[in-house]
């Protein structure tokens, strides 16, 4: 099994880290996984950390940088977390406010798809 996977739903790309160590030895990797992505144009980005059980500052270093990255261009990181990053990610920031994270990828999946529907309808009005 590949460190890192990657699947594209529509438009979507998830990338799935298999390792239960995150660390810097892998950050690097990671970054320039991202990078690319971002480079080819997607702006949806899912993070799979479902199989982490620990992730050093580094690592977490590279899942801000490329938040903002993509933040940059109108673009959204969101996180699929196992119970043991929360509290990797609640000790280290002491808040997960600027990650979207979810339990499973499914659900990130359906948050990107539930917020095109609703940026669909906002600001149209509709006669009945």
């Amino acid at each position: 099994m590949e460190d890192f996977e990657k699947i594209i739903v529509n438009d979507i790309v998830v990338e799935t880290v298999n390792l239960v160590r995150s660390t810097y030895k892998e950050a690097g990797d990671l970054k320039k996984i991202l990078e690319n992505d971002i480079e080819k144009g997607y702006q949806k980005i899912i993070i799979d950390l479902g199989e982490c059980d620990f992730i050093d500052s580094t690592f977490l270093g590279v899942l801000v940088y490329s938040l903002k990255k993509i933040a940059s261009i109108g673009g959204e990181v969101k996180i699929v977390k196992s119970d043991s990053i929360l509290k990797t990610l609640m000790a280290r920031l002491g808040t997960l406010d600027i990650f979207n994270v979810y339990n499973t990828v499914e659900e990130a999946v359906q948050s990107f798809e539930y917020n095109e529907i609703s940026n669909h309808y906002i600001g149209k009005s509709y006669n009945y």
